[in-house]
């Protein structure tokens, strides 16, 4: 037995590797190997699998997760091995001899090879240890947080055992193997100067001087253009080494001045140097013989500091590829149009002989848009029309300028277009021109008329977003807080704009810790302030691009900051707004045409961090009306949900007072309900959350309350933490009915997650505090779940009468759902006390109170109890066929936890394969779930 986490994670055995699932398990499977034998908390592996913001269910996931692991390395007889997979308390540890663990094995081997006397020993030990990577480290993981750190640390000691590898052949004189085996490193890690630098001594000491300067200044341009850095000391001396000519007689300075200048002037790689640059290589005119050198050039220069969007950048590629190809960048305020735009034109000047033009339209701009007549004048201008010859009209200087460039290939980049009409006018006429055009609108009618192929642009990535900080500030500095930095760039929303404002006030503040800077920003009230600097920043960016909305839409916007969750539709605008779906919808429309908020599936919406908190400050007034009209939505949509779920199953409680509720969705059946309640199940919290804090307690616990119908179908996905919410706020407003309710559920979910003590507590408060209430129903349900526990603490003489009594209650009620809960429950006691006869009749009643479409889930229990009542009466084939049924139903309907209860009992009584197979997918798809 083996484990594997350089490469993909894996776990090898005799008969071949353990099928480990999904990328959490082996998350979590990684984060228990790089602390092998050493307890590992719940919190750090929550940390290690979703980083700052876990679901709310995340214990409940990693239970189920460890449960897996357990159950395959038990198969794969690991114990065998000395290995065992171990609960401590609030956490687990996974014992392992370290010797079955390769990075273990990488370390030894490492620390033997430095201990060798001969380098011929040494390359050997080395050889050895680096053949253990199969991969990248940690593959098939969520490598975020502590993972992520784990991964970077690995990676760095196999690189530097690659150059200590390089080291030991110089050292036996094997100057070309050692630059074989640093090349390929080099070309993977191209701004890692302590290889670059590597690789052009050996280059130069195995008689390669030409290469090594070829590569020396490759690196030298890759640094200057990414990052905005010249060399470091290491990288610099090895350039120097060379050019004085030793250590090796007989090497002569080769050409460097040249190559400095030749950088300085705009060259681009050498010829066969790697570059994410689209198609042609970059060669500038004067050094090609086949492209005369042309004036017409109006591009601003590259940009600095330019990181990431290599996927943008080979699709401008793409797009530019057609006939006459309109390209079309759009995205938000301050993602980068205009960088990845220059960027993309500055790398292809082969590609465009007869000149790149440039005009900002200045579409988002306080300054307003240039004259159509005077960009085009410009163009014209520069293509070498006399000053006299340009029309005055804008129609006849639109025709000459098609005229002119019909012929030609030419790069026409219209930055920063407010409309499609605007674009068109400035058009070039040749079918090899192409024309690349960004802005903060879709322009749907430029890809309508002229098939303009848009090229969107998102956020940054967090690596990139450190990037491009550290092209600003330094390596050294991001390098000294790599976790501030990362969390300046989550808080800087991925846009490069707020990332280069936040970078110009470290620049200018270097007694400023990245640390420091990243706190003030955590504070909501005050971050779009601090993402201003001089003239430029998110909030005067934002407000170019609202102005142009129209009065609907900058209200809705204005309301959309006050909205609690992360998602929202056109139900939940129109609430928040005060008008109907329709119009919402409408407004959504114009503003998602306006990159304010992104449509991530059809109706579901979201809005960026900083837009949030920008489109908060329109109308801070509005906030806590705008709240009270979510929340009031929030809770009508969750009764309708709930009521087509399950249709009569929870009385309608009183309304809150001053409840305004809007326009709520149709739910077309039990799926469609079950469905919004699932994906709206974290905005639904956090909107409980925010009614709290604002002190609607009575907004609070019904909003989470309603959720039961989800609740019950998935009992054990971490909902106490949301339950215990729902009480406080029930308590705060001393509403009896409420708390009563609360602990109802609150206790029958502690129940199924183990936790009996805290359950029987809660529990028997409930019924008195139900009839207090006049809740009999209430009353009912309570000694129902409280029966459960007394039977599982072995009381089961109080729990049958518990539940009679519910029975009874549910019956004087006419209430059919709570009486089938209470028969259902009734018939699973009666078979623990052995009255299999009294099971089957309660079962029987139980079942003839609700029709076969409903009750899914309740019919599956009631039909696995007839099941094993029939064989405990001592007939099998009729138990079989119930409890088969039981588990086909329970399949149906998605509720695995059913179908797994009734395929253990089957297995009990029969050995059938097929029984095996289905009860193996129902509890992988159960722990899967997470």
């Amino acid at each position: 037995m083996e484990f594997r986490l350089l490469g993909t994670v894996s776990v090898d055995t005799r008969t071949g590797p353990l099928p480990l699932g999904p990328a959490k398990r082996r998350s979590l499977l990684a984060a228990l190997l790089l602390s092998a034998n050493t307890p590992v908390p719940v919190a750090r592996l929550t940390d290690s699998l979703w980083g700052e913001e876990p679901p709310p269910r995340a214990r409940g996931v990693i239970q189920g997760h460890v449960s897996r692991l357990r159950a395959l390395l038990t198969g794969a007889e690991a114990q065998a091995y000395g290995v065992e997979l171990v609960t401590l308390g609030d956490a687990y540890v996974l014992r392992v001899p370290e010797t079955l663990l390769d990075y273990q094995r990488f370390e030894e081997l490492l620390m033997l090879a430095r201990q060798q006397r001969s380098a011929a020993d040494t390359v050997r030990m080395l050889d050895d240890a680096l053949s253990l990577w199969q991969g990248p480290a940690l593959g098939g993981t969520f490598t975020e947080g502590p993972l992520q750190a784990a991964a970077h640390t690995l990676e760095e000691s196999r690189l530097a055992t690659v150059e200590e590898l390089a080291r030991a052949y110089a050292d036996l004189g094997e100057h070309h193997r050692a630059a074989s085996v640093l090349r390929a490193e080099a070309v993977a890690h191209p701004m890692r100067e302590s290889l670059a630098a590597a690789l052009i001594l050996a280059l130069y000491r195995a008689g390669r001087q030409s290469e090594a300067l070829d590569w020396f200044h490759r690196t030298r341009r890759l640094l200057a253009d990414e990052l905005g850095i010249d060399p470091g000391h290491e990288l610099a001396d090895a350039y120097a080494l060379i050019l004085r000519g030793g250590p090796r007689p007989g090497a002569a300075p080769a050409g460097g001045t040249d190559a400095a200048g030749a950088s300085r002037a705009g060259t681009g790689p050498a010829e066969g140097a790697g570059t994410t640059a689209p198609p042609a290589p970059r060669v500038p005119a004067a050094h090609n013989p086949s492209v005369a050198p042309h004036p017409t050039d109006l591009l601003p220069r590259a940009p600095r500091g330019f990181h990431g969007r290599n996927a943008e950048l080979a699709a401008l590629t793409r797009a530019a590829a057609g006939e006459a190809p309109v390209c079309l960048v759009t995205g938000p305020a301050g993602v980068g149009k205009t960088s990845l735009a220059l960027q993309w034109a500055h790398h292809n000047p082969a590609a465009f002989p007869d000149g790149r033009l440039f005009a900002d339209l200045r579409g988002f701009s306080e300054t307003g848009e240039p004259a159509l007549i005077d960009v085009l004048r410009e163009f014209l201008l520069a293509l070498g029309v006399a000053p006299r010859r340009v029309p005055e009209s804008v129609s006849a200087a639109a025709a000459l300028f098609r005229s002119l460039t019909d012929r030609r290939r030419l790069l026409v980049v219209l930055d920063n277009a407010r409309d499609s009409a605007t674009v068109r006018a400035l058009l070039p006429g040749g079918t090899d021109c192409v024309t690349l055009v960004t802005s903060r609108n879709r322009l749907e009618g430029l890809i309508a008329s002229d098939a303009a192929r848009p090229v969107p642009l998102g956020i940054l990535e967090p690596q990139d977003g450190t990037a491009l900080l550290a092209g600003v500030l330094g390596e050294e500095r991001i390098l000294a807080e790599p976790v501030a930095a990362r969390r300046l760039a989550e808080l800087c929303g991925g846009l490069p704009l707020a990332l280069r404002v936040t970078a110009a006030r470290l620049a200018g503040r270097p007694q400023w810790t990245l640390a420091g800077l990243a706190d003030e920003l955590a504070d909501e009230r005050g971050r779009l302030t601090f993402l201003d600097v001089d003239d430029t920043g998110v909030s005067a960016a934002l407000r170019l691009t609202v102005q142009q909305l129209p009065a609907d839409a900058v209200r809705q916007l204005a309301r959309l900051g006050h909205h609690p969750g992360g998602h929202f539709d056109p139900y939940t605008c129109a609430a928040l707004a005060g008008t109907d779906p329709a119009a919402a919808a409408a407004a959504l429309e114009r503003l998602g045409s306006a990159h304010l908020v992104t449509e991530t599936a059809p109706g579901r919406w979201v809005l960026h961090d900083l837009v949030r908190l920008y489109a908060r400050g329109l109308d801070p007034a509005s906030g806590a009306e705008a709240l009270v009209d979510v929340l009031d939505h929030y809770i009508a949509t969750a009764l309708a949900a709930a009521d087509t779920a399950e249709p009569g199953g929870e009385p309608c409680f009183v309304l809150p007072e001053g409840y305004r509720p809007a326009a709520v969705r149709d739910f077309a059946d039990r799926a469609a309900a079950m469905h919004w309640l699932a994906t709206e199940r974290d905005d639904l919290a956090r909107a409980a959350v925010a009614a709290r804090g604002a002190g609607l307690h009575d907004r609070a616990w019904r909003i989470i309350l309603l959720q039961w119908p989800q609740v019950v179908w998935r009992v054990r996905d971490s909902w106490a933490p949301l339950l215990e919410l729902a009480l406080d706020s029930a308590r705060a407003k001393q509403d009896l009915y409420a708390e009563s309710r609360v602990l109802n559920l609150l206790g029958w979910v502690l129940t199924e997650e183990g936790r009996t003590a805290e359950a029987l507590t809660l529990l028997e408060r409930s019924p008195g505090l139900a009839q207090q209430a006049g809740d009999r129903l209430g009353e009912a349900t309570a000694l129902i779940n409280l029966a459960v526990v007394q039977a599982g603490q072995g009381e089961l003489d109080r729990a049958l009468e518990g539940c009679g009594r519910a029975v009874v209650l549910a019956r004087e009620e006419e209430d059919r759902h709570t009486e089938m809960l209470a028969l259902q429950h009734l018939a699973r006691l009666q078979l623990s006390a052995q009255r299999p006869g009294d099971a089957l009749g309660s079962a029987r009643t139980a079942l003839a109170l609700g029709p076969e479409h409903e009750e899914a889930a309740r019919r599956s229990l009631l039909l696995a109890v007839s099941g094993e009542a029939r064989l405990a009466l001592g007939e099998e084939d009729e138990g079989i066929l119930l409890l088969d049924r039981a588990a086909e139903e329970a399949e149906h309907a998605g509720y695995d936890e059913g179908a797994v209860r009734a395929l253990e009992a089957l297995l009990r009584v029969s050995a059938r394969a097929e029984y095996r197979t289905r009860h193996a997918l129902a509890l992988r798809r159960l722990t899967d779930g997470g």
